[in-house]
């Protein structure tokens, strides 16, 4: 993946997420499929009930991890699933962000009751976490194997 299809990804994730916020600020649905609730919630806190009315405080993490992610985008590996985690972290960092920014809170939507409210940046950033753990997992794996069968065939030949 290239710097354009990276930051174009990351830009139509975060066109998904503020037009589907945007709708439900609007429209303030209140639809329930059984365990699914679709409704407007004002979240001033980040993830699980934490941080609540520390915008600012969130406000500045999340400016900092998205130009990070801006400014040591050449360090991030070439390869297309390190570049698509990193891409959604961008994105879902930035869709918060600009709740955050210009509303003073984050529009969550999507309820399943057993589990905190959510929108879609939340879902792609916690999508490219869990993504970024198994891939960077697999690749320590693969370097210890690598390490391990180095050792071996030096054994063999001394």
């Amino acid at each position: 993946m290239n710097i354009k299809k990276f930051y174009l990804l990351a830009l139509i994730i975060v066109l998904f997420d503020q037009a589907s916020k945007y709708l439900v600020l609007y429209f303030k649905p209140a639809i329930s499929l059984g365990v699914l609730k679709i409704h407007l919630i004002k979240n001033t806190g980040a993830g699980f009930g934490i941080l609540k009315n520390q915008t600012g405080l969130l406000l500045l993490i999340s400016f900092v991890v998205a130009l990070s992610i801006i400014f040591f985008y050449k360090k991030i590996p070439s390869d297309k699933f390190s570049q698509v985690f990193f891409s959604l972290f961008l994105a879902g960092t930035v869709g918060n962000l600009l709740d955050r920014l210009i509303l003073r809170y984050v529009i969550d939507f999507i309820d399943l009751g057993f589990w905190p409210a959510f929108n879609i940046a939340d879902s792609v950033i916690s999508v490219a976490a869990i993504g970024l753990i198994i891939y960077y997992v697999y690749e320590e794996y693969q370097d210890f194997l690598k390490r391990k069968f180095e050792k071996k065939s030096k054994k063999k030949k001394i």
